[in-house]
């Protein structure tokens, strides 16, 4: 590398003529997934590219982070104060803007592998450039389209060697890209270039996140850009995500491993998860009423556990979601693991206290066929605590701390004897997290800014080469993450097993594979884990209800051959290793009621179940109003944001009042609404609040005075007016 490296600049229209001057004309961007992007640098770039065109602009990329944009007055007048509130000074992407309105200029093109989740269906420019890929072959296939600049938004921490960086949200894909641009580059292939942009928001995050400057050729740095990070509002739980939350946190199990997504259902996996632990005779309350003790207490003694948590668990996420927050906050999130195999082995078996090392734990590495130690071996164990600090190692002997110098065997009684003199007294440096990025609300970042540096230092956010597969240290991994439960969500499922979750079946990307599949194969390679996939079991459209398990489906993200578990609100389905028409009976048993006996004759046709099936009865009460029937006596313990959300108190009603006004306009005539705010009566004082939020305390149209009628009525159903 250059020693000149980096440059550092607070002028952009300097950093894209330097970058035109070290790769050309095409400049084929790389930009992290989410939160990473330096939104300025793009901005600035596309706008380049917009004036100019004879620079070629490809921005390879996944997940383009957008505000929500409002659609309407009503929209418009509830969303701006928030907005204006939660993003701040968080600049907008102008080529996301651009894409979706189909207005990019004819020299840019915008490649992703992961779209926001519906935000580009229909669009011709988005879907034909997507890339299909799994999240941990990203690397190599942004850089198989020539990319040739990767840029990203990172931290800065000051030291007496000079700045040192952090990757922080984003050291999932960035280090991979890096390495194969600089050896094309070595190898005088390609004209490559590396560029950070400093934002002291960011949460500073060490270990794999941390990099020296010589990493880039150009640094944006100046405290205008510094700005407000993208956030994630919450979204509510509702009554049926919890029955989804609460059948698989019965399926975790004690000193395991745990992989959990972001949104509603994320947030009723982990509440569940924290009512067992805290609050635990309410959560057996709970498991009582859907029944879950007496239709699969077999399979939770197997798989997973209702007691709370004694040993803790270990995250290993390629999304550091903010429901891992909670987790950490309540001790859940405690189970530390060490980068040694043998040492993790020892530790999982019982055979070795990480609070107290005794000599004892030499004989139990020899025993394990532990051997010669390496330099590497050595500077983990000691970085782990496992040897002293003033233990050292030189061509292949252990130097105790008063000089004796032996052969570094384990199997040598000699070198154990040596060696025994050389432990710590106990394990240090143990990890609770290891995840690939992260996103989410401010309060996540505001914590993870406020953490100490020793339970931040407990958090690895690493590469998904590392974190969503088993190839980079198999040994290492599994036994990491023993009794791993990796829990990820789909839109549709067979009843054959096979999980809907990226795309239809005419070809439109939903979103992306992202790391789902990576997660489903290694549950599968992992000797205890399982793959738990969670389906709403029907969706709620203006055309009607309609099933989301389905007979087939001419798409799949998911294979039949690699089924696992399925849990919908009715239910948990555990298909690993069952035939065909076992699968096809345990879908039907978590499929609304209303649904079943259609599908149940689809498969009876197609010669995949006996004729003569019926599906037990005890299923076949799986409704929406059984199911509130069943939760809302309990329904205190259901929160509809568990762990808050960015709304007021009156922004969180104003935002209940307005999902139901939407489904009663869309299913009442026109002339009906109408009629009804004509002959309202004057909306009560308790309103008028919530009616000035909304600029519908003065009508000025038909229209506000339609919204004004159907809110001061959802006001009063819910009792608040």
């Amino acid at each position: 590398m250059s020693p000149s490296r980096p440059v550092v600049t607070d002028d952009l229209e300097f950093c894209i003529d330097d970058l035109i001057r070290r790769v050309g004309s095409d400049i084929r961007l790389g930009l992290p997934l989410g939160l990473g992007k330096p939104v300025e640098l793009v901005n600035a770039l596309y706008a380049r590219a917009q004036r100019d065109p004879s620079l070629k602009l490809t921005i390879l990329t996944a997940l383009t982070l957008e505000k929500p944009s409002p659609s309407s007055p009503l929209e418009r007048a509830f969303l701006e104060p928030f907005l204006a509130r939660v993003f701040g000074d968080c600049p907008d992407l102008h080529y996301a803007a651009d894409l979706r309105k189909r207005k990019l200029p004819p020299n840019v093109k915008i490649v992703e592998f992961f779209f926001r989740p519906g935000s580009l269906l229909g669009n011709a420019h988005a879907q034909h450039h997507y890339i299909s890929t799994n999240y941990t072959f990203a690397a190599r296939d942004v850089f198989e389209q020539g990319c040739n600049v990767a840029a990203q938004i990172v931290a800065r921490r000051d030291t007496a060697q000079g700045p040192r960086y952090s990757l922080s949200c984003n050291p999932d894909t960035s280090p991979e890209l890096i390495s194969l641009l600089r050896a094309a580059e070595a190898r005088g292939e390609r004209r490559v270039a590396v560029v950070a942009q400093v934002n002291q928001n960011l949460p500073w995050m060490g270990h794999d996140a941390e990099v020296g400057g010589e990493e880039f050729d150009l640094v944006i740095d100046h405290p205008r850009f510094t700005t407000t990070l993208f956030s994630t509002p919450k979204t509510p739980v509702g009554l049926a995500d919890y029955a989804i939350g609460l059948h698989t946190s019965a399926l975790i199990q004690d000193g395991g491993t745990l992989q959990v997504g972001i949104g509603a259902l994320g947030d009723a996996v982990v509440h569940g998860l924290v009512l067992r632990h805290q609050r635990n005779d309410d959560y057996r309350r709970l498991l009582g009423a859907l029944d879950i003790d007496a239709r699969y207490g077999a399979l939770i003694e197997r798989t997973g556990g209702r007691a709370p948590f004694a040993q803790g668990l270990y995250g290993s996420t390629e999304m550091f979601v903010d429901g891992l927050m909670p987790l950490h906050r309540t001790g859940i999130l405690k189970r530390q693991v060490y980068d040694f195999w043998a040492l993790q082995t020892l530790i999982n078996d019982g055979r070795c206290d990480p609070q107290h090392l005794t000599p004892a734990v030499l004989d139990e590495l020899e025993a394990l066929g532990v051997r010669v130690l390496r330099t590497q071996d050595f500077e983990i164990l000691r970085y782990h605590g496992f040897f002293t600090d003033d233990t050292r190692y030189e061509l292949g002997h252990l130097i105790a701390p008063d000089g004796t110098r032996v052969v570094a065997n384990v199997a040598d009684p000699q070198s154990r004897q040596v060696m025994a003199r050389c432990l710590g007294p106990r394990l240090r440096n143990g990890l609770v997290l290891h995840a690939g990025f992260f996103l989410g609300p401010r309060a996540f970042y505001d914590w993870l800014r406020q953490l100490p540096d020793e339970e931040r230092n407990a958090i690895c956010m690493t590469g998904v080469d590392k974190v969503n597969q088993l190839d980079r240290n198999p040994r290492l991994y599994k036994a990491q993450r023993r009794h791993a439960r990796f829990v990820n969500t789909g839109i549709m499922a067979t009843l054959n097993g096979a999980v809907v979750s990226d795309g239809l079946d005419n070809g439109q990307v939903i979103s992306g594979v992202g790391g789902q599949y990576n997660f489903v194969a290694m549950a599968h390679q992992l000797p205890e884990g399982r793959s738990i996939l969670l389906i709403r079991a029907v969706r709620d459209t203006a055309q009607g209800t309609s099933s989301n398990i389905v007979f087939n489906y001419g798409h799949c993200t998911i294979p039949r051959h690699l089924r696992d578990i399925v849990i919908t609100e009715y239910g948990i389905a555990d298909l690993r290793g069952k035939t065909d028409s076992e699968v096809i009976a345990a879908m039907l048993n978590v499929a609304d009621s209303r649904f079943q006996a259609p599908l149940l004759e689809q498969a009876k046709k197609a010669g995949k179940i006996d004729g003569r099936y019926e599906i037990p009865a005890q299923y076949r009460s799986n409704t929406p109003e059984r199911l509130r029937d069943k939760l809302t006596p309990l329904q205190t313990l259901l929160p509809e944001y568990p762990f808050g959300n960015d709304f007021t108190p009156e922004e969180a009603t104003l935002a209940r009042c307005l999902q139901a006004m939407k489904a009663r306009a869309a299913g009442t005539p026109k002339w009906k609404l109408l009629l009804g705010a004509l002959t309202a009566a004057a909306p009560p004082d308790a309103a008028l609040p919530y009616l000035q939020r909304m600029k519908l305390d003065a009508p000025q149209n038909l229209e506000a005075r339609v919204a004004r009628h159907l809110l001061a009525e959802e006001l009063s159903r819910q009792g608040i007016a």
